[in-house]
């Protein structure tokens, strides 16, 4: 690793890994940080005049220090909202975890920091003996656990942190994201979870229809980060 950088996990897709992960590097900014994300694997791209786009990494190439070119953010994009190694074998694709890492250094060359988006949940296969959890490793970054605070939240996290730490990895700390407007009882799992989760909690991030990096940012407490 050139740079510090951290690994933007979740407990499952849809808990909003895009969202905290240009939060974190809003917050990262705001302390004179430059900072670089990346989106190594991707389903569910739109077709563009330049090839498919996914708007998880579109969303990272904008909240980027510099101008990085889209395909060193997203070298795997895969048209149908699949699982990855599904998308991977229908297009004829091996996903290389050492292409990834190449981008990696050669985009974390030019800046201070770099936030790398997994895809789903820690375990989602990438390929036949490759999981977003080798993923991480490879990389060797801390992990920032997305948690999406829904019914079930709680064994999901759990699980989740038991596997990232079990990886070797360090698990930096976890973001709470309220990811159901109508959930019950929603302190009451979050206090669950802070009691058992053995990393700090960065920030609670409240139910939105409208988000923007900048305005969240100082809800990411990042002194409380372990590494």
């Amino acid at each position: 690793m050139l740079v510090p950088g951290y690994f933007v996990a979740g407990t499952d897709t849809g808990v909003g890994k895009t969202l905290i992960a240009t939060v974190l590097m809003a917050a990262l900014k705001a302390r004179g940080a430059t900072v670089a994300g990346m989106k190594p694997v991707a389903s569910g791209c739109a077709r563009s005049a330049h090839g498919l786009r996914n708007d998880d990494a579109l969303a990272l190439q904008s909240e980027a220090s510099i101008a990085t070119d889209y395909d060193a953010i997203n070298p795997y994009a895969f048209e149908p909202p699949i699982a990855p190694h599904i998308a991977a074998v229908e297009a004829g694709v091996d996903i290389r975890l050492d292409r990834i890492t190449r981008n990696y250094n050669e985009l974390a060359s030019n800046v201070g920091y770099m936030v790398v988006e997994g895809v789903g949940g820690w375990m989602v296969p990438l390929g036949r003996d490759c999981t977003t959890a080798d993923l991480a490793v490879a990389l060797g970054l801390p992990v920032i656990l997305v948690v999406g605070v829904r019914l079930g939240c709680i064994n999901h996290a759990l699980l989740s942190a038991t596997a990232i730490v079990a990886s070797g990895l360090p698990l930096a700390g976890w973001v709470a994201n309220c990811v159901d407007a109508d959930m019950l009882r929603r302190e009451e799992n979050v206090s669950a979870l802070r009691e058992r989760m053995s990393a700090p909690l960065l920030g609670e991030v409240p139910y939105m229809t409208r988000t923007v990096a900048d305005e969240l940012a100082p809800l990411l407490k990042l002194d409380r980060l372990v590494v």
